[in-house]
């Protein structure tokens, strides 16, 4: 491991936002971090956390949890909002397959999905993130009106997703195979990530899903 990693990985210990193998949070994350009975949203793979901080940094009357594996990346989302002093955001260093070991039965508003690998070959479907698989994980945490948000650049993960929400008969909300050609029907999708910069300077189309279960 390098050590620009070693040096993140002993800061993340000194952030207060930061939570690993957390499950005594579960129940808590209202009265234990946030201090306010408001509603939680969780981004999914937030990567560094640039999606979860835009959203906080739009509704502070909100609070929101990145959740990703790889401590690295949420050093940077961490530290930002640190530096930041944004209040209404932390992050769960988490496989998301786990989530009820963390989240209480009907207690999240909202779940992003942003950018999520899309695990291409057919084989790997399971993996993706809007598979049944998931989608039976969102339910324990999800409250019964809650929502999910995806937001892709790839054509596979949302023809797919568009795909499971018919076989499963989920509640079709929004959607959009070019969100920025298509116009957008609220702000919050004009939040762009780095890695979606990216994919625009390339002339790639940016995807988005909004549904129930």
């Amino acid at each position: 491991m390098g050590k620009n990693k070693l040096k993140h990985f002993a800061e993340m210990e000194t952030f207060t936002n930061v939570f690993q193998k957390a499950t005594a949070m579960k129940g808590l994350w209202n009265e234990k971090f946030f201090q306010n009975k408001n509603s939680i949203t969780l981004e999914l793979g937030c990567g560094k956390g640039e999606y979860s901080l835009a959203l906080a940094r739009l509704f502070p009357e909100r609070n929101f949890i990145g959740i990703d594996i790889k401590g690295a990346r949420i050093w940077r989302g961490a530290k930002t909002a640190t530096e930041e002093q944004i209040k209404n955001v932390c992050f769960l260093r988490a496989q998301v397959d786990h989530l009820s070991e963390y989240f209480e039965k009907n207690s999240i508003d909202e779940i992003w999905l942003t950018f999520s690998d899309p695990h291409l070959p057919k084989s790997e479907a399971k993996r993706r993130l809007t598979s049944p698989k998931f989608i039976s994980i969102y339910r324990e945490v999800l409250k019964p009106n809650g929502i999910i948000h995806l937001k892709t650049d790839s054509t596979e993960l949302y023809e797919f997703t568009l795909e499971i929400i018919a076989e499963l008969k989920l509640k079709m909300l929004w959607h959009s195979n070019d969100i920025y050609a298509n116009g957008l029907p609220d702000k919050i999708l004009d939040v762009k990530t780095y890695y979606e910069e990216m994919n625009l300077k390339k002339g790639k189309t940016i995807k988005y899903v909004k549904f129930g279960l």
